[in-house]
């Protein structure tokens, strides 16, 4: 018996010039769950304002982040397969798929058709579930797997938000360094527009979600909201951390306009600094590999952004990347479900 183990990530251009960024912003911002309006809406949208105006913008703050070796998500990607690979030994065949661009899903997937699975485990590297992502990611990998002749048994980890082993990883990368040299903490995720969370309330019949305190513990109606998801991680990690109460706060990132979900990780910021706090660790729990958004929104335009208001620094806590620990939680994910 082989098991086939699919890593999922979100994807990146295929290098930081502006006609590869144009082909990763096209393909990415016309999935239905990113941008979840009417198809012709979405079209005229995405192809005739965003990524005529964006794709330049975007392809200068990649080319902040770009390494010699290529893009770091990939690059910090790969080593994850290859380390699992690596811990798992012949009874598995690792691979890795982009949901956009290249390796793309349908390419990865081949790989482990070829090579004849007995059993496909998938897993979306998405600590916490949200259409726009994990969701979007194991659709695409259901439409490749369902065109098949012979389809192999399919198990899905679909979030891993309170994984022991994954808040342990976590742990284990804070380890460098020392909470206490900090004034304030901040657990900033990749943000949502407010009508995915409430979609996400609906399609359960729950319809609860008030944006506030329903998100204080995981129950049956918020176990797949990934507002809740996301303090969830920050519960775990606060503790296991022993971060002092009121000396944390768990923000977004990323938004697009005020309709998304509070609060934001740049206005805490803003208020903090002005506040007399000067130094400040920030933790991106939503993220698995160091990005775009991690290495220059956090890392460069938050620590810009802190300075002008009064703060001295902003640390960044590393993602997981290629962390042993982390490898270790992977492969115990796939071990249970084999």
């Amino acid at each position: 018996m082989k098991t086939g183990v699919l890593l999922i990530n979100l994807g990146t251009p295929d290098s930081p010039k502006t006609s590869d960024v144009r082909k990763y912003l096209t393909q990415f911002l016309n999935d239905k769950r990113v941008i979840d309006i009417h198809p012709v809406a979405r079209f005229i949208l995405v192809n005739g304002v965003i990524v005529p105006f964006r794709s330049s913008k975007s392809a200068k703050l990649y080319q902040h982040i770009w390494t010699k070796e290529g893009s770091p998500l990939l690059i910090n990607s790969t080593k994850m397969k290859t380390l699992l690979q690596k811990e798992l030994g012949d009874s598995c065949v690792v691979e890795l798929g982009m949901r956009y661009q290249s390796p793309s899903l349908e390419s990865a997937l081949d790989k482990l058709r070829m090579v004849q699975v007995d059993k496909i485990i998938i897993i979306p590297l998405y600590p916490q579930y949200a259409s726009s992502s994990t969701g979007s990611s194991i659709e695409e990998a259901i439409r490749v797997i369902q065109k098949w002749e012979i389809i192999p048994s399919v198990k899905i980890i679909s979030r891993f938000y309170d994984n022991p082993d994954f808040i342990a990883a976590c742990k284990s990368v804070a380890k460098k360094f020392v909470i206490e040299d900090y004034d304030y903490v901040i657990f900033s995720y990749h943000g949502l527009p407010v009508r995915h969370i409430i979609k996400g309330s609906v399609h359960y019949g729950a319809n609860t979600c008030t944006m506030g305190s329903c998100c204080d513990s995981i129950n049956n109606n918020n176990k797949y909201c990934y507002r809740a998801n996301c303090f969830e991680t920050s519960r775990q990690l606060v503790k296991q951390l022993q971060i002092p109460e009121g000396k944390y706060e768990t923000t977004f990132q990323s938004r697009l306009d005020d309709k998304w979900i509070k609060p934001y990780s740049d206005k805490v910021i803003e208020k903090k600094a002005k506040e007399g706090i000067k130094k400040i660790l920030i933790f991106s729990p939503a993220f698995v590999a160091d990005c775009l958004e991690t290495l220059y929104e956090i890392g460069t335009e938050y620590n810009e952004l802190f300075k002008k208001h009064g703060g001295e620094k902003i640390q960044l806590v590393e993602s997981l990347n290629d962390n042993s620990e982390w490898i270790e939680a992977l492969k115990k994910m796939v071990l249970s479900h084999s």
